[in-house]
């Protein structure tokens, strides 16, 4: 595989370094049968992290990049849901909280149809896995079809969109809910806050966090919030995973999650296709999914998407990117995507350190540079922002955010995040996403057509 790093690509010198060093972080950070986000704070397979590691690892190595999504999903539950950690058997528990003793997912979660064999955890992250297929076939699509690797992973995929859409829609609306903050990847965003004001928080004596052990606390969720979250865990855990038993004291409907339901429906559709099968069926819910998160969860005052808590059914108050990435929805009404673009340029996301987009609102009170998700800016979402930005033709503002992502990575060496006020570089370093999404932009082709 290190023959990989020399592979021949059109770019200038300071570009092959870039693509050497991202190589460099995807390979230290293998397994031999998937890739961790980090060495140190996330030593296991984490969801979304795999969908986006794989979208880089296409350029590559094709065959890794399908391994990398097959051995996530060989972790799929029953009942369709993709878990939002596959746990190493060979790291000892104390590696990380929740541990796998904590989720009990084999038992806790048998008659959610979780794997006998194989401990996971019980929640689950963004669906960017379909996207993820679609492109890693698209990189290659003779060795996917001679490896058989649509067929093997579109039933997957669509079991794993029938739960979210069917056992996830708590609101009644079509659209998918998250249960707990570490669902839709955005974990401690201010979004959460008045949502988690319900939740008494598990006494800090029944709990060990190892997140300290490799984080500054100063970027890490708080020991309150924590708690919260620990709560909230174990009350679905109790209740066997089960969607339609387990208490709601926490339940929201997420744009970004919504967002990227509706591009993996296109993909599905796309791949369902290739496969000889009908593809109506996933772009008319992908449709429906875009109608309702209009309808439900677009803020035509503040020119983004809100999350809707279903507690009260109401919109939170918060700007966040959260309500920025279903930029990348190709249906989106004329209006949203005007709205969007102006607010990607105002003072709430124009950030003066860093021409990468922060993760919350630059001037409400909650807004702090350096904690995880609470003002941050992060290289997934200026991936999925930029992504947004080429599908609806703002072409020189794509550019400029590849530019921005490219120099920053280099510089940062490949960090989870960047304060945005500053530029500086935050959270882990060799951050297997930040190095993933970087080898995906220096590839990019301006013809790529988006499924």
């Amino acid at each position: 595989m290190t023959t990989l790093l020399n592979r021949p690509a059109p770019t200038a010198s300071a570009a092959l370094t870039l693509r050497s060093g991202a190589a460099r972080v995807l390979f230290d950070n293998w397994t031999g049968t998937s890739t961790v986000p980090s060495r140190t704070l996330y030593p296991h397979q984490w969801s979304w992290d795999s969908a986006f590691i794989a979208i880089g690892l296409r350029h590559l190595s094709v065959r890794r990049a399908q391994q990398e999504l097959e051995s996530l999903l060989a972790g799929q539950w029953a009942d369709g849901r993709v878990p939002h950690i596959v746990f190493n058997p060979a790291v000892p528990h104390d590696a990380y909280f929740p541990s796998p003793d904590f989720w009990q997912s084999s038992q806790a979660g048998r008659a959610a149809g979780a794997p006998a064999g194989q401990e996971t955890s019980g929640i689950v992250q963004p669906p960017v896995h379909a996207l993820a297929a679609w492109l890693v076939h698209q990189a290659d699509p003779e060795e996917s079809r001679r490896r058989g690797f649509l067929a093997r992973v579109q039933p997957r995929l669509a079991a794993w969109h029938d739960y979210l859409l069917n056992r996830r829609d708590l609101g009644g609306a079509g659209l998918a809910a998250v249960v707990h903050p570490w669902e839709p990847g955005m974990d401690n965003s201010p979004c959460w806050d008045a949502a988690l004001q319900r939740v008494a928080p598990a006494p800090p004596d029944t709990f060990q966090r190892a997140d300290l052990d490799h984080g500054h606390p100063a970027e890490r969720p708080t020991d309150l919030d924590y708690g919260r979250y620990v709560r909230l865990a174990a009350d679905y855990r109790d209740a066997g995973y089960d969607d339609a038993a387990a208490p709601r004291s926490f339940a929201v409907e997420d744009p970004t999650f919504n967002a990227l339901l509706a591009v993996s429906e296109l993909a599905l559709a796309a791949l369902t296709g290739e496969l000889g099968g009908s593809a109506e069926p996933h772009r008319t819910r992908a449709a429906e999914l875009t109608h309702q998160m209009v309808t439900r969860l677009w803020d035509e005052d503040a020119g983004l998407f809100r999350v809707r808590d279903l507690h009260d059914d109401t919109l939170v108050d918060e700007r966040s990117v959260t309500g920025l990435v279903p930029l990348i929805v190709p249906g989106l009404p004329r209006h949203v995507v005007s709205g969007l673009r102006q607010a990607l340029d105002g003072p709430h996301f124009k950030a003066p350190g860093t021409g990468l987009v922060p993760s919350y609102d630059l001037v409400a009170p909650a807004f702090d540079p350096t904690r995880y998700w609470r003002g941050p800016a992060w290289f997934n979402t200026a991936w999925l922002i930029h992504r947004g930005l080429r599908t609806h033709g703002f072409h020189q503002d794509a550019h400029r955010l590849r530019r921005e992502y490219l120099t920053q990575a280099d510089r940062s060496g490949f960090a989870e995040y960047l304060d945005p006020t500053t530029g500086a570089a935050r959270g882990a370093s060799r951050f297997s996403w930040t190095a993933a999404l970087a080898l995906d932009l220096l590839n990019h082709a301006p013809e790529e057509p988006t499924p």
